[in-house]
């Protein structure tokens, strides 16, 4: 047996060429009107369809994922005469808003005394620094 030579089991079934003439009457079993009825149709992309149920307002922005934490700086943990620093000790100098659920420092200029860090989160380099001035980070 060859290539050529194979045949399948079932016979294939031929497609409904509707609007052909017939016993289908005017629209052929295509509704009326509409891009689903027209010969030829090419149907809307889905991509474009999503974009388009986007609302078309002046600011709209998608919401984040993650809420973003308000951002500190090391030059800004020196104002801070407490040892032990948490974020309500950042709300009460003002150093963060006081709605603020996260907080996190980052490493601009120096830091001069030794200072406990909880409940904070820190960037690798701020906290080296913190480290290398004595304090914790935890």
């Amino acid at each position: 047996m060859q290539l050529h030579q194979l045949k399948p089991k079932t016979k294939s079934k031929k497609i409904k060429r509707v609007g052909r003439g017939g016993k289908r009457g005017t629209y052929s079993g295509r509704g009326q009107k509409g891009q689903k009825a027209r010969a030829g149709r090419k149907l809307f992309p889905h991509r474009r369809e999503i974009v388009a149920r986007f609302p078309k307002k002046r600011g709209f922005k998608n919401k984040p994922k993650k809420p973003k934490p308000a951002v500190v700086t090391l030059d800004q943990l020196n104002k801070i005469k407490e040892i032990v620093i948490n974020l309500d000790v950042l709300k009460k100098y003002n150093l963060i808003p006081k709605k603020e659920k996260l907080a996190k420092i980052l490493n601009k200029g120096k830091i001069t005394s030794a200072k406990e860090i909880v409940g904070i989160s820190c960037s690798r380099a701020a906290r080296e620094a913190i480290l290398k001035a004595g304090g914790k980070v935890s």
